[in-house]
């Protein structure tokens, strides 16, 4: 029987992960814990009738909260999810990520080692690559971060590898692009559909929609997660995943008005990025996942088109555009 610590489990992906996890039947127990700054105990509300899940609300940074909770239920394995996920809200506040990208992975990896626990999963981020036009693989390099996020992800991914040549802590680290979904808490999806609501005429899309990346529905992004950490066997293993095709932001702009209904006018800032940090192009390899017999059954458009709708009935309801 196994025990487990999700990291950020009442967040966007973390909550959907718990969802999946408490499906195995070998589960003893599963312990989330979030400091509900972007996470919800409505994402995981509907987990509260399994005696076998523990939402516990605390800052992974108290490392007082971990060493009991390390104590209490003597983890197997750590999916290590919580972390800043808006990279354009650091660029004014860069301890952002020092705080919650970089240091929660420290805290983690610290009472992994002091409690002898020998598995982690970490979700990192394509961001890590930095602004580049070639293709990314897995072994890349250098790796260039320009925002604050991809920098606090990457500097952890040297920890973790420090830690599991140490200590041998069997590590899986998971490099995703732009993730979509209904539960979701910011992006350009949400933020188009929150534009459109506030502004009955135009939808403004900033930089000049040419933005173009691949865009994974959570729903893949966790079967993908599960299989690879089950069935790869080194003791550090690094994973692009993503989806085989890609879509621009003009492209997504048209989905969410199609499917709200609405008829604003689209109008772009210019430029060819939204914002500061912003990688606008890249073409991601994940040759190597699909070489393990994973793919993803939605492709960009299939996902975004699937995320327009779920926050349209889940969070936006019938709106009157």
């Amino acid at each position: 029987m196994k025990n487990i610590l999700i990291t950020g489990g009442a967040g966007f992906i973390g909550s959907h992960l718990c969802t999946e996890i408490l499906k195995d039947s070998k589960v003893k127990c599963l312990v989330a814990v979030d400091n509900l700054l972007l996470g919800t105990q409505q994402n995981v509300e509907h987990l509260s009738a399994d005696n076998r899940f523990k939402l516990v609300v605390g800052d992974i940074n108290d490392m007082n909260l971990l060493n009991d909770l390390f104590v209490s239920f003597q983890f197997d394995t750590v999916f290590h999810l919580a972390a800043n996920s808006d990279i354009s809200i650091s660029h004014k506040s860069p301890s952002i990520d020092f705080d919650n990208t970089f240091k929660t992975s420290w805290s983690v990896l610290e009472a992994m080692r002091i409690h002898n626990c020998k598995k982690i999963i970490f979700a990192s981020t394509s961001a890590i690559y930095g602004d580049v036009t070639e293709e990314i693989h897995e072994d890349f390099g250098p790796l260039q971060p320009i925002s604050h996020y991809g920098a606090g992800k990457l500097a952890s991914e040297a920890f973790f590898s420090s830690y599991s040549y140490n200590y041998g802590i069997q590590t899986y680290i998971f490099r995703f692009p732009n993730v979509v979904g209904g539960s979701s808490t910011h992006g350009v999806i949400y933020d188009f559909l929150r534009k459109i609501r506030e502004n009955p005429e135009k939808l403004i899309v900033l930089g000049n929609g040419q933005q173009e990346k691949t865009y994974l529905h959570v729903s893949d992004l966790v079967q993908a997660i599960l299989y690879l950490s089950s069935t790869e066997n080194e003791r550090y293993n690094v994973f692009n995943v993503g989806g085989t095709d890609t879509i621009n932001v003009a492209r997504i702009a048209e989905i969410v008005l199609e499917e709200a209904g609405a008829k604003h006018t689209i109008e772009y800032t210019g430029g060819d990025r939204g914002w500061i940090g912003d990688v606008p192009k890249f073409r991601y390899k994940i040759d190597k996942v699909l070489s393990k017999g994973w793919k993803p059954l939605l492709n960009s458009e299939m996902a975004v088109r699937k995320t327009v709708q779920e926050l349209l009935t889940a969070k936006m309801t019938k709106l009157d555009y």
